[in-house]
């Protein structure tokens, strides 16, 4: 495998520290000695295989180095400091960087999601290589994914095509971005993925004759021309067509550039030559013509894209470019690494390849929500770009579909909550115009305006724009939305017939606001206040933190809602209390008792007696505190008298769930009263229903029923 390596290196003509290598990769090797990948291989094999792809990319000494150790602070007994002590401290950060936070637990999949996104992003804000060894190390895990179970398979897929693939592509690293898109489509849609591998294959040779043939005269041509050229045929990745047939909902037959010519040059003027010789040939069609070289994207890729009518009729796609824009092209801001070999980093100028990096790490900062955060990096990663003028001249790039506010927020804060109003091509809009590329953007100000609509928090496109709209409503209405926030909390908490004091506690309260990442009470409120969360949320997941930390305490004391006190007397259904009869009693709903459940009974202070069940927790507060108004109570007689109970089901969240949970409430014959239903961040259903039954069997039948149900759980009795 070191052998391997130092092939590689001498292939990539690359000059590197070999006896650095050759000691990391000894080091590595001792360190992962009798650890084994799921396929049954040394581990030592994939931080090698990691290596192989920086080498192929022409990274530095210290990167490879940091790839064929980057799992050794996380998987073995090696420290940051042995790394630093035995390398350096640049080689010990790198490891650092991609070193998951795998020592730290989370309430969520989603918030440690976001917790290692945040981390890299940071590392690669000092250092770039972080990421470029992090895309290496998935793209590896990608290539071995197979060996995995078909879960984490499609876990890991699914992750990758939400960052990863997105990041290579901002990076414009487009060799690593098409094998991790390829992968991803293989494990999430993988009778989509094989039956295009089946389709494409069919159409290889009838293509290839096409395209040795468009290469034979436009070479031809060139030559005449004195421009020397390399032509080749890039055959389209198969997620790239995935994506065409179901997002433009087109047949394979409809695609027609399943393969595009690539003709590369040794300089810009030849660039344009070659297209004006094209234009010549084929006849281009309208709209289809862009200069990336003129105006390049934001991830450094520059070329020129027509597209032509070929030889026999049919359509296809022709990119030319030069050397150096072949190379950005491949391997993106990894080509530009080795011309930083022996300068110091702060004479370097990456901050107009990395703008959108400082971008999302000032949202980061601004943003605690780990569900917002991924939100923002996935619009940020995801989104294509649409390029449009300021009046002098400026280039903007802003995500598809954005708007004049969009712009305005882009430009300054300030000038996005002083708009008032904007001008595009020199003509008024409104606010909600979807700017196009090459429009020239006009923004009118007035230093009087009041600030943003909320309502342009569903009219703006860019993470930028409502993540500053939101914090001018944060910052103007904070004290407004404490006390809109107190109120919603105070009702909530009334609505449900539950006790103040119970529900406020502190210890759950610092639950709660780690939960949803607040410092203070305050800041839950404001939040409560201006709509970003919900009341009923926050005292859901007070109640559930009480049910699994003191399942013997009840936070319900007394229901707002109360039946009308019922005298009972020897008849069908009974209570029957101490031996004595026609007594003023009445079901406590803190427990809902059903016959068939033990019973007892708690004298009331002008409301007779309130029957519980034996195992109730408010109950068993009650008794603790006043133990004399305990009286012992048991059912009497037949019972044909409804009473309500309800029960919750917990069930790994699948399509048809609630069909099958209907389909036995339907056979069961029980009349349903409601039924409420919710999916977790962690893909997990919470079903509550409440029912009409006459006795405790009815109840533990439907129970035994509903845990049949593939996925479920948990069946249980509510206490509240």
């Amino acid at each position: 495998m070191l052998q391997r390596i130092l092939d590689r290196i001498n292939e990539n003509n690359l000059e590197v520290n070999i006896e650095l290598i050759k000691k990391a990769y000894s080091i590595a090797e001792k360190a992962h000695e009798g650890q084994f990948r799921e396929s049954g291989d040394p581990y030592i094999l994939h931080p090698v295989e990691v290596a192989l792809i920086l080498i192929d990319m022409g990274l530095d000494t210290d990167t490879i180095c940091a790839a064929l150790l980057h799992d050794v602070v996380e998987d073995t007994q090696l420290s940051y400091d042995d790394v630093k002590n035995d390398f350096n401290e640049s080689i010990a950060d790198l490891v650092d960087g991609v070193t998951k936070l795998g020592m730290i637990e989370y309430k969520t999949k989603e918030e440690q999601q976001a917790e290692n996104i945040r981390k890299v992003l940071i590392a690669m804000s000092k250092d770039i290589r972080v990421i470029l060894i992090k895309l290496a190390d998935r793209l590896h895990n990608m290539r071995t994914l197979k060996y995995l179970p078909p879960e984490k398979q499609k876990s890991k897929a699914q992750e990758t095509l939400d960052i990863y693939a997105p990041l290579a592509h901002r990076l414009g690293i487009s060799k690593v971005k098409w094998e991790l898109e390829d992968l991803c489509l293989r494990y999430l849609h993988p009778e989509e993925y094989y039956e295009l591998v089946s389709k494409v294959q069919k159409k290889r040779n009838e293509r290839e004759n096409e395209i040795n043939e468009i290469k034979r005269i436009l070479n031809e041509k060139l030559e005449q021309s004195g421009i020397k050229a390399d032509i080749d045929g890039r055959p389209k990745h198969f997620y790239s067509i995935y994506r065409k047939m179901y997002y433009k909902n087109k047949t394979f037959d409809q695609i027609f550039d399943l393969l595009a010519v690539r003709v590369i040059v040794d300089s810009i003027r030849d660039c344009y030559a070659a297209l004006g010789i094209v234009h010549t040939l084929w006849k281009p069609i309208p709209g289809r013509f862009k200069d990336y070289i003129a105006m390049p994207k934001p991830n450094m890729y520059q070329s020129l894209h027509s597209t032509v009518i070929g030889p026999n009729g049919q359509p296809f796609e022709i990119q030319i470019r030069t050397w150096d824009m072949h190379r950005t092209a491949e391997y993106g801001i990894a080509a530009h690494w080795k011309y930083k070999e022996g300068i110091d980093d702060k004479e370097l100028d990456m901050d107009d390849k990395l703008k959108w990096l400082r971008q999302i790490l000032e949202y980061q900062k601004e943003t605690k929500d780990a569900k917002e955060f991924m939100e923002t990096v996935k619009i940020d990663l995801f989104s294509d770009e649409v390029f449009v003028f300021t009046p002098k001249g400026n280039v903007i790039d802003l995500p598809v579909d954005s708007t004049p506010i969009d712009f305005a927020y882009r430009i300054h804060t300030d000038v996005g909550n002083k708009c008032i109003g904007a001008k595009v091509n020199g003509k008024m809009v409104p606010l909600d115009y979807k700017l196009k590329t090459g429009d020239i953007v006009e923004i009118i100000t007035n230093a009087n305006s009041k600030g943003p609509s909320r309502d342009w928090l569903n009219i703006a496109k860019s993470s930028q724009a409502k993540n500053k709209i939101r914090q001018f409503f944060k910052r103007t209405f904070k004290e407004e939305n404490i006390e809109k926030g107190k109120e919603s909390i105070e009702r909530e908490i009334k609505r449900q017939g539950l006790n103040f004091s119970e529900v406020m506690k502190s210890e759950y309260i610092e639950v709660v606001l780690k939960k949803f990442n607040f410092s203070n009470l305050d800041d839950l409120y404001s939040s409560i206040g201006n709509g970003a969360l919900t009341s009923n949320q926050v005292i859901s997941r007070i109640k559930e933190e009480i049910r699994k930390n003191e399942p013997q305490k009840e936070v319900v004391i007394e229901e707002k809602v109360e039946r009308k006190p019922k005298k009972y007397e020897n008849k069908k259904p009974g209570i029957v209390v101490e031996g004595e009869k026609d007594l003023f009693v009445r079901f406590s709903k803190c427990c809902n008792p059903i016959p068939g459940d033990e019973i007892i009974g708690f004298i009331t202070k002008g409301r007779g007696i309130s029957i519980h069940r034996k195992d109730c927790t408010n109950f068993q507060h009650l008794a603790e505190n006043e133990p004399e108004r305990v009286v012992e109570a048991s059912w009497t007689g037949e019972h044909t008298t409804n009473f309500l109970a309800e029960i919750s089901i917990e069930a790994t969240d699948r399509y048809g769930l609630i069909a099958d949970v209907s389909t036995i409430l339907t056979n069961s014959k029980l009349p349903v009263k409601a039924i409420n239903a919710r999916t977790t961040k962690n893909n997990v259903a919470l079903i509550n229903l409440t029912l009409e039954v006459n006795n405790v069997d009815q109840i533990e039948k439907i129970m035994r029923e509903l845990r049949r149900i593939t996925g479920v759980t948990d069946v249980y009795r509510n206490l509240s």
